[in-house]
């Protein structure tokens, strides 16, 4: 098997998490295969660079709309390319051991379309930050929405580090945030605006994801809980009640149990024989 067969059979068996950052490697090497095929012109951008990456005005997202979602999948240089692509290796596989590869894709993309939005937003609303960023490029603000987007699910979450110990994960997306902040007054205002817009749509869509859950399963509870159809007193063996009586106790045992199985890892982590279960429970 060659080289690129292998590469490619990683690609199809790989998790989306591999697929995002070979797709961004990809990406790279042919940004940086153009500009040795396109030679030196030092005022002319990149071709890929051109027709790809996301300019700071509403007038060039009309003529190139693909850009506020390609921009997502080039980098500047290899350091930027290196931390992103690591930072979304460790905080990727920790969002998909509660949320799906598909979710991951869907924070990804929709973070970078909303920190693309706030970009173009500051750019041209806030006279102190005009001029200083020309085009955007970079996966942060699709990695910041994954980031804030976990963090925000399990806030205290802990994470080892060598020489610091464990640290909570509402901490570390703390700093994430500060630093962002702190650094609009630098020459990089609009990337760290796109930043923090890929960071508010991960909280936002947690939260409210997380309310319409609650919503759900409190009414969930309701039907099982406070609606009791009263026992019939057809029987009158003391120990046909206490049977009954036991029977509904072990089933309602059963049932917080599926539930929370359910708020915490989600209905698809369910077996068959517990869906099924849940499902003659709420017929009854």
């Amino acid at each position: 098997m060659s080289f690129i067969d292998k590469i490619k059979s990683r690609y199809k068996q790989g998790s989306i998490i591999e697929k995002l950052i070979y797709i961004n490697i990809g990406v790279y090497f042919l940004t940086h295969l153009v500009v040795l095929f396109q030679g030196p012109q030092p005022n002319q951008m990149n071709l890929i660079l051109e027709w790809f990456s996301l300019d700071n005005s509403f007038s060039s997202l009309i003529t190139k709309p693909w850009t506020i979602f390609s921009y997502g999948f080039l980098h500047a240089d290899f350091l930027h390319i290196l931390l992103n692509l690591i930072t979304l290796y460790f905080i990727g596989y920790l969002f998909i051991e509660y949320f799906t590869q598909k979710q991951l894709l869907t924070f990804y993309v929709l973070g970078t379309l909303s920190g693309g939005i706030l970009f173009i937003l500051s750019q041209s609303y806030f006279p102190l930050f005009e001029g200083q960023t020309t085009v955007l490029v970079g996966a942060s603000a699709g990695i910041s929405a994954i980031f804030i987007g976990i963090a925000t699910y399990i806030p205290n979450y802990q994470l080892k580090f060598r020489l610091i110990g464990f640290v909570k994960l509402w901490h570390l997306a703390a700093v994430w945030i500060g630093l962002d902040i702190l650094a609009l007054s630098g020459g990089n205002a609009g990337g760290h605006f796109a930043h923090l817009g890929g960071a508010l749509f991960g909280f936002l869509y947690v939260r409210q994801a997380a309310n319409k859950e609650i919503k759900i399963w409190d009414k969930i509870l309701t039907l099982f809980s406070s609606k009791k159809k009263p026992l019939k007193t057809v029987y009158k063996s003391p120990k046909k009640t206490s049977k009954t009586s036991k029977n509904i106790s072990l089933n309602q045992q059963q049932v917080d149990t599926i539930l929370d199985k359910i708020s915490k890892s989600g209905y698809d982590t369910l077996t068959k024989a517990e869906k099924d279960f849940l499902f003659k429970q709420g017929r009854k």
